[in-house]
């Protein structure tokens, strides 16, 4: 009974073999009901005991039902194989790359929301949850042998990581692409019942991997709204008409490949929408600032495709050009170009056809260009670590990695803000008013307010980097004296200690002791999409 006791302390939910069993013996032995009661013994048990007691009276009960239960052939055949494809995420991985080839914008956002979701979920569930809950897998005496899955896992059964999986990739695609909900859900629910079905989970330990897989989906959707939840813009920036190009005459674009989807599929429709446009690819080997600085110096337009780092290279240029700049959508988020109501190339096409151009405000850092935002804090550090590992590890997971290693350790940055003494754990400096509030800024209603929207936080004891998280997502930040939100014009940050790193529009260099933080008011010229007003 001892060595039972110390068991049972390790564990929160209750243990389904005696400790004595052998792995053998406690897999396949079918008494399951009887060896929670040894467990307890005579002493008559606490309310938590008893939850857990009958959580897994019903768990045995219902296992049991399903393994003796028969199913129709393509059933029994099914799902012990799509539980062994949706291993290590390969089932979702495939998938990913199917919606990715199909060359749509949105099923590869819907694709890279769903793997980022997966990274996160099975780092929480397998890394943190596994660990706080410890619980062995069912007994596998009443399972025909046919069902039993190829792989039985040895680590804890609570929660189930495939389920939690499954379901974090369903409800991001469908936030991303709401078509998907219904192939993508069935799919999902099919995998997380083979964890049951082939005996390698408990039902609760699915229906608990689902709602985690499910909830940080959604919390993910708070931090990076999908592309199709854009607020109606007023489009009030001031008009500025450009002359019609029917044919591209003039337009000199940039096209990268190395960013989101950029690359054959958009080379192909711009050419064939604009003939005499010069259409201009970059590879690894250019630079993509001397190429946007030589294109603009004999274009009318200059063009630009990438993600933002790409389009700020490029309002750079076309700035010292003094020529318009088109923005054409091709990066993961697109985030200025959602700003300007540039939802597709189709857009894009339209717009420098017709001349639909309006000019807006540019941040300015220094001298250096910032169209979105600027940061200062725990977020240019999340990203230089984020690239340290994406190489070797993909996006995702070395996101997951990034986020970790921050909340973790990422030091307070000593600075003078506008001569007020803080330890930063983030300053956020955007173009332009965005919304909402808080440390998850999605949107710009205007582009031409001649002001910068200031949110920071400060220091206030150990293990404050978490407590930021969870009142962020909670709304309890805007209660904190730590935080500030405010907008002015200039805003000017004298570094005290460490100087850290410097993001303008999600590129990362070392940020300099002091740095002024300017609008240059409707310096821009930039093509809008159709939906503006104006």
């Amino acid at each position: 009974m001892r060595r039972v006791r110390r068991a049972r302390r390790r564990s929160t939910l209750p243990v389904d073999q005696t400790a004595g069993d052998s792995p053998v013996q406690a897999r396949t032995a079918d008494p399951q009901r009887a060896t929670y009661a040894a467990q307890m013994g005579s002493r008559r048990p606490s309310g938590l005991r008893r939850a857990a007691a009958a959580v897994n009276r019903w768990d045995v009960t219902t296992s049991d039902a399903i393994a003796k239960a028969e199913f129709p052939t393509v059933i029994d055949r099914g799902l012990p194989l799509l539980t062994r494809a949706a291993d290590r995420s390969v089932l979702w991985m495939a998938i990913s790359a199917a919606l990715t080839a199909t060359g749509n914008p949105r099923l590869r956002r819907a694709a890279v929301r769903g793997l980022g979701s997966i990274a996160v979920t099975s780092l929480v569930a397998n890394q943190l949850g596994k660990r706080a809950f410890p619980r062995r897998r069912p007994m596998l005496g009443a399972y025909p042998i046919g069902r039993i899955a190829h792989r039985v896992p040895t680590s804890s059964s609570f929660p189930s990581g495939h389920s939690a999986s499954a379901a974090a990739f369903a409800v991001a695609a469908a936030i991303e692409c709401p078509p998907l909900t219904l192939p993508v859900g069935v799919l999902a629910g099919a995998v997380a019942f083979s964890r049951i079905y082939t005996g390698v989970h408990f039902p609760t330990d699915v229906l608990a991997g689902v709602a985690l897989g499910a909830t940080i989906a959604g919390l993910g959707a708070v931090v990076a709204r999908a592309h199709h939840e854009a607020p109606v813009r007023p489009g009030v920036e001031p008009a500025s008409p450009q002359r019609a190009r029917p044919s591209g005459h003039g337009l000199v674009a940039v096209l990268n490949c190395d960013a989101g989807s950029a690359g054959n599929p958009i080379l192909d429709e711009l050419r064939d929408a604009l003939p005499d446009a010069e259409l201009l690819v970059v590879t690894d080997d250019d630079d993509v600032i001397e190429v946007m600085s030589k294109a603009a110096e004999r274009a009318e337009v200059l063009g630009a495709a990438g993600g933002d780092g790409t389009i700020n290279a490029a309002a750079t240029a076309a700035m010292a050009a003094d020529v318009p700049l088109l923005v054409i959508p091709a990066g993961t988020f697109d985030h200025f170009a959602r700003d300007i109501e540039m939802t597709d190339v189709a857009d894009a096409i339209d717009a420098v056809r017709t001349g639909r151009a309006v000019r807006i405000d540019v941040g300015d850092a220094n001298g250096a260009t910032f169209l979105n935002t600027a940061s200062l804090g725990s977020y240019p550090e999340f990203v230089k670590v984020r690239e340290r590992w994406e190489g070797r590890l993909g996006k995702p997971i070395a996101a997951s990695v990034a986020i970790v290693s921050v909340l973790r350790s990422c030091p307070p940055l000593a600075a003078e803000v506008d001569g007020v003494q803080r330890r930063l754990l983030l300053l956020f400096i955007g173009n332009g008013e965005y919304g909402p509030r808080g440390f998850v800024p999605r949107w710009r209603r205007r582009l031409d307010t001649g002001d910068l929207d200031v949110r920071l936080a400060d220091e206030a004891r150990h293990g404050s980097m978490w407590r930021l998280v969870a009142a962020t997502l909670t709304g309890d930040l805007y209660q904190s004296n730590r935080y500030v939100e405010l907008t002015r014009p200039s805003v000017t940050v004298k570094i005290t200690g460490d100087t850290g790193y410097l993001a303008l529009d999600g590129e990362v260099a070392d940020a300099p002791s002091e740095v002024v933080f300017t609008v240059r008011s409707q310096a821009l010229t930039v093509y809008r999409g159709p939906s503006s007003g104006g």
